[in-house]
């Protein structure tokens, strides 16, 4: 009996099929591109989450499966169709990838799309752990071009702060939950952990981490999303994705992206070490 990973080649997946191969579990990866490299020891299923024979196919055999899907307009459809597929293959150890605060974002296609099947694994007491992360750090290796090039942050945060959490301690979390339902008995008890760094950062505090990274005044770039609608049009964005986008920079602009009291040490108990934080990453990024 396998490990199925879906998403196995994108940011946080392909950290999570490295970290359980290392683990020595038995791993697969449902990919679409045949010739696309895994860590040495993860099997391959050729297929997608549209395609439900293939769906099938790469749930044979499978004990335990983690969910993590990418932006899509048929979000929704896609991790429905897994999560039945896997009902019917008799899976009962998930581990799914959702986002924090969904319930507040709710005019946000992919966060209400998430809180969807979050919803699905609710009413079904499908026996998973419901991963919520917040924003995550390495989102900003993309803007530090812009950062050193020009002076200025351009993400445009807002004011209330988002728990900033880097992909490995997100990866490191779902392998440990992975591994603890794969390893259990018995199916264990259906669980949401909100998956935070140990710090807030809002738009103007990630400018001045960069500041004293780079020993040269770094600004907040404002909170202007038609501005960030545009540049991310202007980098052949589909538009139904910057508008998505868009909608969840206000989103956080609005509500920010805050877990419950506690919560970072908890995961760091959970961990065994401290969490990656913010400081620390961007000092890595002007090392490199």
């Amino acid at each position: 009996m396998s490990i199925l990973v879906i998403g196995a080649t994108g940011t946080v997946g392909s950290l999570v099929a490295q970290g359980l191969a290392r683990e020595g579990a038995a791993v697969t990866a449902l990919v679409r591109d045949a010739a696309r490299p895994l860590p040495p020891g993860v099997q391959r299923v050729v297929g997608d989450l549209t395609d439900v024979a293939s769906l099938r196919r790469a749930m044979s055999g499978v004990r335990t499966l983690f969910l993590l899907n990418a932006l899509a307009p048929d979000e929704v459809t896609q991790s429905l169709q897994a999560l039945n597929v896997a009902r019917e293959a008799g899976i009962q150890r998930i581990v799914y990838l959702s986002v924090i605060n969904a319930d507040l974002y709710t005019d946000v296609p992919h966060f209400t799309g998430k809180l969807t099947v979050e919803r699905m694994i609710q009413a079904l007491d499908l026996p998973a752990t419901v991963l919520r992360p917040a924003y995550f750090m390495q989102n900003d290796i993309g803007i530090q071009p812009v950062i050193e090039g020009y002076g200025v942050f351009p993400m445009p945060i807002g004011a209330k702060g988002c728990a900033m959490v880097d992909v490995r301690d997100i990866a490191d979390l779902a392998v440990a939950e992975l591994l603890r339902r794969d390893r259990a008995p018995l199916p264990l008890p259906r669980e949401t952990l909100e998956v935070v760094g140990p710090a807030v950062i809002d738009g103007p505090g990630a400018a001045a981490v960069w500041s004293r990274a780079l020993g040269r005044d770094i600004h907040y770039g404002g909170d202007d999303v038609d501005g960030f609608e545009a540049q991310l049009l202007q980098q052949q964005l589909p538009g139904w994705m910057a508008y998505d986008l868009r909608l969840m920079m206000r989103g956080i602009q609005q509500f920010g992206q805050l877990a419950a009291p506690g919560t970072a040490e908890r995961l760091a108990q959970r961990l065994g070490r401290p969490l990656r934080s913010y400081e620390d990453f961007v000092a890595e990024r002007v090392a490199r």
